[in-house]
């Protein structure tokens, strides 16, 4: 299994890593407010789009470069990994001076001129599955970046389309045995987008650990109900607070089962 390294941040180790923040950067006080809030609470990495792809043309379009230089900002007070959404190949030299790690969107999974263009930088990737996508399809997917060089290739499952109106997608916590056997590649779930109630992140957080995820994104905002994008999806600071509580002790159960079973190999191999 590979990893990623961003700083002294390994994603795909024994350490599982929580990814929080705004579905949107909506302004400097409201982004410091959740970046030192998700930091406190145990987040490594900070999570903000910039840009936002929008079904709706009359929704909140992000803040563009100002987002950026708030992000950045942000960053540099908390000490947190920062990841940011680029959609444009105009865009990407600009969002790589001020973030750390570049999101692909599901709807830019098959943008492949964009693909292409990301490969050939050096900045870590976090790559989302396309709501319409099949597993095969996410896995060529990514070798467009692989291929051009760049290795730094995180894999995120956000849900898929389904017939099913109770929740906005379908999370498919089976791809991610299934991509991590497949590709070696380091693998994300987002409960957010794969399901779109903040009332089951929780427990669709702890199944993706136990799935094996090596990292989970969450949608973190001081009142959701105001946020000016997937506010039905967004945790509360109390929520949050509640979920790294549970986070925390399942990721100490699992790195003690992982402990217990290397001992038990290195027992086999000795004798």
């Amino acid at each position: 299994m590979s990893t990623v390294q961003i700083g002294d941040l390994v994603i795909g180790g024994r350490e599982k890593v929580m990814i929080a923040g705004p579905c949107s950067i909506e302004g400097r006080d409201q982004l410091l407010q959740i970046a030192r809030e998700v930091k406190a609470q145990g987040a490594q990495m900070l999570r903000g789009g910039a840009y936002k792809p929008r079904t709706s043309p009359h929704s909140f379009q992000g803040l563009g470069p100002q987002g950026l230089v708030y992000l950045k900002e942000a960053a540099d007070e908390t000490g947190l990994v920062t990841v940011t959404e680029v959609m444009e190949l105009e865009e990407l030299d600009l969002i790589m001076k001020y973030t750390d790690v570049l999101q692909v969107g599901a709807r830019n999974m098959y943008n492949y001129p964009l693909l292409k263009r990301i490969g050939k930088t050096n900045k870590p990737v976090l790559m989302k599955r396309s709501f319409m996508a099949t597993i095969e399809e996410f896995l060529l997917a990514s070798e467009y970046i692989l291929k051009e060089g760049n290795t730094n290739v995180m894999l995120c499952e956000r849900g898929i389309r389904s017939f099913d109106t109770m929740t906005r997608n379908i999370l498919d916590l089976s791809c991610v045995p299934i991509l991590k056997k497949m590709s070696g590649l380091p693998v994300v779930v987002d409960p957010s987008h794969g399901t779109g109630r903040s009332d089951i992140i929780i427990p669709m957080t702890l199944a993706a650990l136990m799935a094996g995820a090596d990292a989970v994104m969450v949608e973190v905002h001081p009142n959701p109900k105001k946020a000016l994008s997937d506010g039905l999806q967004t945790l509360e600071f109390s929520h949050f607070r509640e979920l790294m509580g549970q986070f925390d002790s399942l990721c100490d159960y699992i790195k003690a089962q992982q402990d217990a079973q290397d001992n038990k190999n290195l027992r086999g191999a000795a004798s």
